[in-house]
């Protein structure tokens, strides 16, 4: 990125910081968001090998967590650029899961994971950065492990970068409510 985008991304962090700060976020409780998570969840079961360890990218407080069963997985990492957000997680002290504050961007997890999640996270990667990000997010996942991606409504400009993966599995989770719909994909390298 450039200096300009730089600029641009510490604004978007102060923004984001700003919004969990005054509970902009608190719709992802909303029941119409549960199809969408047990979606993901269906996916990591039906997919993913038994106990998998997990990384959720675009964890925000970890309403993820508030949905999944501990007993699903062996370890949880969520990650958030919003420092906000990942404070809020780490509050609600879920089991087996830590959280941490990083920018996607830049972000090089320590361990290999079995099931990573772009959880309404890939739209917000800078069009130059997204192949590598997407690269280094590949090379952190075990052998056999999947890619789980959700995408609010179309994501113009992402689902292009899933194309040469294997795809295992594929859904648009709809509601009631004419233009709220996610597309959420499975994938395996």
């Amino acid at each position: 990125m450039n200096l300009l985008d730089k600029f641009h991304n510490w604004r978007r962090k102060t923004r984001w910081n700003k919004q969990y700060r005054k509970g902009r976020w608190d719709n992802l409780r909303n029941p119409i968001e549960a199809e969408r998570y047990t979606t993901i969840i269906n996916f990591i079961k039906n997919h993913g090998k038994s106990q998998p360890s997990i990384l959720d990218l675009g964890a925000g407080e970890g309403v993820l967590n508030e949905y999944i069963d501990s007993e699903i997985f062996s370890h949880f990492l969520g990650m958030d650029f919003s420092e906000v957000s990942i404070e809020k997680a780490k509050a609600k002290n879920f089991p087996k899961a830590e959280f941490v504050t990083a920018d996607i961007h830049t972000y090089i997890p320590n361990q290999k994971f079995d099931v990573i999640i772009f959880n309404e996270a890939f739209y917000y990667v800078h069009e130059s950065e997204k192949q590598q990000v997407l690269d280094r997010m590949l090379a952190h996942l075990t052998d056999n492990g999947i890619l789980i991606v959700s995408i609010y409504r179309e994501g113009i400009g992402c689902w292009e970068y899933f194309d040469k993966l294997k795809k295992l599995d594929f859904t648009i989770v709809k509601t009631d409510q004419e233009k709220t719909y996610w597309k959420i994909g499975v994938y395996k390298c």
